[in-house]
């Protein structure tokens, strides 16, 4: 029988063990998405409790505790303690059994802390103190954590009327691990609401000095944050879309829509496609003039309990799976920049496990030799995909209708420094599967330096390092 969470943990054959001890394991961490507080990484923060680095902003653990039965107040309630916040945490663990939450739980303990004995009620008050103890020294702050896990590079989620303060302080520190903004401008976008969208055009004004009361001149205002983002080090931008917009619009059209909504006048849902398809055609082109690469994590139905969201806000756990029928519109947009040469690199997240097999195959009618390899990427398994059922069927799809060998692998898309251990659970995941293969005489194991060294070492970090150029 297995020991579970040992050295072999997720490597079910020697093969799989050989490659990612030999290949994977020692690999730098590029984590191109993520959704680190830079304000962290700037002052070098140092966590009061592992309640404070572990819980506060984890939706996946408060779904987890909500559940099992736990009380909101012990989720984000302000009349409770961080050890209560804990200790009701500690009482879900054993019941979070066959969920991701249960594996990296427990990595995060092993890696971060040294601590390999299970959290549950009996343990939660020691595991809780000794890991706190180890959180007040300076190799366990917020930089101290991201060397500990081998970090090299990491792309924060920043909005274009950010000032990127604290990006550029952990520069001039001469920080070792680089943090990188990453363009994030959906609220330019967000028409629906009149209101907050003219409120939104009165900061991009301020902070780009552009005065807007033309469409034209809202474009002008963001490609000066554009260069000012790529002048602090940016190279990627990431939209988070329900589905992809592709509607045909005429330059007199979006100008005309802009007048209304900046008015304060609501638009109908043509008018709201129409405009965020020129939005995302507009960024699209920056992206591709910069050298940059775009991101499209699309799918997620948001803010679905309409009583939590008024009481806790966005981002708090009350987002699902959609199941939107994306197939036309993806390929339109895609082929609306490709048409004018505008297609950049671009990576595109499926929210969807049924759609794997269709992003997989979208990617090859854009593929362009002249971008290097893998030009067109199919996103890592996402969000509620970002475990290793997601992961194996994400990677299953992309080998066979694609190159998994040029996939630029895994990311975080989390808030906590103690996420690092998501990408050896993607490394064992990925070792694990070719591993198989070959004990099955499914690929050749007289192959096993190259799959080692140009697949695996490849997908798990050289790839990453080649296609961001960062």
């Amino acid at each position: 029988m297995k020991q579970f969470n040992d050295e072999n943990f997720l490597l079910q054959t020697p093969t799989a063990e050989r490659l990612y001890h030999e290949y994977a394991e020692k690999m730098p961490i590029i984590d191109y998405h993520c959704h680190l507080i830079p304000e962290y990484v700037a002052s070098n923060h140092r966590f009061e409790n592992l309640s404070k680095i572990w819980l506060e902003g984890d939706h996946y653990k408060w779904r987890a505790m909500r559940t099992n039965g736990v009380d909101e107040r012990f989720c984000t309630g302000k009349d409770t303690t961080d050890w209560e916040k804990f200790e009701k945490w500690a009482e879900t663990v054993p019941y979070t059994m066959r969920n991701p939450l249960y594996h990296w739980t427990h990595l995060e303990l092993k890696t971060a802390f040294g601590v390999d004995k299970l959290l549950n009620p009996s343990t939660a008050k020691e595991i809780y103190d000794h890991c706190t103890e180890m959180l007040q020294k300076p190799e366990y702050y917020a930089r101290g954590l991201m060397q500990h896990y081998n970090v090299e590079t990491v792309c924060t989620t920043d909005d274009p009327v950010d000032s990127l303060e604290h990006h550029i302080k952990v520069k001039n520190d001469g920080f070792a691990v680089k943090m990188l903004p990453t363009w994030r401008p959906d609220k330019a976008m967000a028409v629906e609401n009149p209101a907050e969208f003219r409120a939104y055009m009165d900061k991009l004004a301020e902070v780009s000095g552009v005065e807007i009361k033309h469409f034209a001149d809202v474009i002008a205002a963001l490609k000066k944050r554009h260069d000012f983002f790529e002048e602090v080090g940016c190279r990627l931008s990431d939209h988070g879309i329900e589905e992809f917009y592709a509607e045909d619009y005429t330059p007199a059209e979006i100008e005309s829509i802009f007048d209304k909504v900046y008015g304060g006048k609501e638009l109908t849902a043509e008018e709201i496609a129409k405009f965020k398809t020129a939005m995302m055609v507009e960024f699209a082109i920056m992206d591709h003039d910069s050298g940059w690469t775009q991101q499209f994590h699309y799918g997620a139905i948001r803010n679905n309990n309409s009583r939590m969201m008024k009481q806790l806000g966005p981002d708090t756990g009350f987002d699902s799976i959609g199941d939107f029928t994306v197939a036309k519109k993806m390929s339109k947009f895609l082929d609306m920049l490709a048409s004018k040469d505008k297609l950049g690199k671009t990576i595109i997240y499926n929210l969807n496990p049924r759609d794997n097999e269709l992003v997989a195959t979208m990617l090859g009618n854009f593929q362009d030799g002249r971008y290097g390899a893998g030009k067109i990427q199919f996103g890592s398994g996402w969000w509620f995909l970002d475990q290793k059922d997601g992961m194996e069927k994400q990677m299953n799809a992309l080998s066979c209708l694609g190159l998994l060998s040029r996939f630029v692998g895994m990311l975080t898309d989390s808030r906590s420094f103690l996420s690092y251990p998501r990408h050896e659970y993607f490394r064992r995941t990925l070792c694990n599967l070719i591993g198989n293969d070959v004990e099955n005489g499914l690929l050749p194991a007289s192959e096993i330096d190259f799959i080692g060294k140009e697949i695996v070492s490849k997908v798990c970090y050289g790839n990453a390092k080649e296609y961001f150029k960062f």
